[in-house]
């Protein structure tokens, strides 16, 4: 535990204009009283099918230094410490907007449809080597989630990277205007969440919203490669704009790359700087983000050569493409784990990676997959549309699960169609039944779909150990 407290009763009641019982410090602050460390804050949120204020004992019994509540419940722990206001979720955005105040740190904030969450983790390896660096955690990137990301920022933090997320419309400008992103990065605009938009123009109007938050000194970091580079860069109006990709006109571009099934070799020029760096995280569309990180060291002026080397340790995290081996009583099999989320272009680059994977001699490369979710009317064709990603990576079988894969299933060849099942864990025991020795097998679909259940179903089938990772 740090001897500096995050917070102290004498801030928090200025941040908040709530009112304490009696001083405290915390070193912490968390919203959920199953994941309390000792010496935190506990912020008693009331949401649609709970109320914070329910768990305050057992929050304390967990070691937590005070509780932030709108009122203290008649059966609290005796001579506990308060924070007390009239709106709990406001205070924790008051304490994220106080602790953004204080601190000289540099903010990057972080949207796109895919690839923010790789990027904000890549950002925080790096920038945890070159001083103290605050981050989003998982990926707590809502209205809820960038306030407490912020509260958790000591004052001392010289980079803080946060990851901003949104489904609609307007949610970006509240998020920006509370983080006041010195630079801010947009992965990509696709046609994820596409159910609550009129188009992909939308999404990507949306996107721009990040820059509301933004002073003319801010610098937009952009995909050049995306359709709606051009759109994004308008939108950007005074602020600074950089670019990476492949495109000539990137100024973090890559020159050459060699991809294999468990990274690339990339030579690149970044800002007039070349270098070469291995990337151990397969994918072009891996690739292609390590230079938004690159970027985000360039427009810091920060050394890219000791960041194109701490990349090379970076690894995908959990359902991100994790790679497991798989012993089995007689041979292995390799388990790649992408069941966090997907959407139409994450769903084919695992495909394409997996198509890099070499399976052992006689044994096969499997793709098991899960509905993508949000995609309005075009759901159907765009499951059915797979089929192409999944031939062009010469995918020996696919098993699929859900109401829309069945559009998938119903396109494959023959030869290719594994099984399908209504659900996750139905399909979860067919496909245990086929795998054998060699194959190499991606596990991927939506986090509604709960692919989770398969990946956690085959691990059990032997002992498994973590190894190179693989995927986004």
């Amino acid at each position: 535990m740090s001897k500096l407290p995050l917070w102290t009763s004498t801030d928090a009641v200025k941040a908040t204009q709530g009112q304490v019982n009696k001083p405290w410090e915390a070193h912490g602050v968390s919203i959920d009283s199953r994941h309390i460390n000792k010496g935190d804050l506990f912020v008693a949120l009331h949401g649609p099918n709970f109320d914070g204020h329910d768990y305050i004992e057992k929050a304390f019994e967990m070691g937590a230094a005070a509780a932030l509540v709108s009122q203290v419940p008649s059966d609290a722990p005796k001579g506990a410490a308060y924070l007390i206001v009239e709106n709990t979720e406001k205070a924790l955005r008051d304490l994220g907007a106080f602790a953004r105040v204080r601190t000289e740190a540099k903010i990057i904030g972080i949207t796109g449809s895919v690839g923010k969450t790789g990027v904000k983790e890549c950002l925080s390896l790096i920038l945890s080597s070159m001083g103290k660096c605050s981050a989003t955690q998982g990926n707590l990137n809502n209205h809820l989630g960038l306030p407490l990301s912020l509260a958790r920022m000591p004052a001392n933090t010289d980079y803080g990277v946060f990851e901003m997320g949104m489904n609609h419309a307007g949610e970006l400008i509240d998020l920006s205007k509370l983080a006041r992103p010195h630079i801010a990065v947009i992965t990509t605009v696709n046609s994820v969440h596409v159910e609550y938009f009129e188009n992909e123009e939308a999404i990507a109007a949306a996107k721009a919203e990040i820059f509301e938050g933004m002073d003319s000194k801010g610098i937009a970091i952009l995909n050049a490669d995306n359709k709606h580079f051009e759109f994004l860069k308008n939108s950007a109006e005074d602020i600074t704009v950089s670019s990476f990709g492949f495109q000539k006109v990137a100024n973090c571009r890559i020159s050459n790359i060699k991809l294999d099934g468990e990274g690339s070799d990339i030579e690149a020029n970044i800002g007039g700087e070349k270098l070469s760096f291995r990337l151990n995280m397969p994918g072009e569309h891996w690739a292609i983000n390590s230079l938004a990180v690159l970027g985000v060291i360039n427009a810091l002026g920060l050394d890219i050569q000791q960041a194109a080397e701490a990349l090379s340790q970076a690894r995908p995290g959990k359902g991100r493409g994790e790679t497991h081996v798989v012993n089995l009583r007689s041979g292995h099999f390799t388990l790649v784990d992408e069941s966090y989320n997907a959407s139409p272009v994450s769903m084919e680059a695992a495909i394409a990676n997996l198509g890099r994977m070499e399976p052992g001699e006689f044994s096969q490369r499997v793709a098991v997959l899960g509905d993508m979710l949000e995609l309005g009317d075009d759901g159907p064709e765009l499951h059915a549309s797979l089929v192409n990603a999944l031939e062009k990576a010469k995918i020996d079988k696919v098993y699929t699960a859900g109401h829309y894969m069945s559009h998938l299933r119903d396109a494959l060849l023959p030869k290719m169609r594994g099984g399908h099942a209504p659900d996750s864990q139905s399909l979860a025991i067919l496909v245990a039944g086929f795998i054998r020795d060699g194959d190499v097998v991606l596990v991927k679909g939506s986090a509604g779909s709960k692919t989770g259940l398969i990946v956690n179903h085959l691990l059990q089938l032997g002992v498994s150990e973590n190894h190179t990772a693989t995927g986004s």
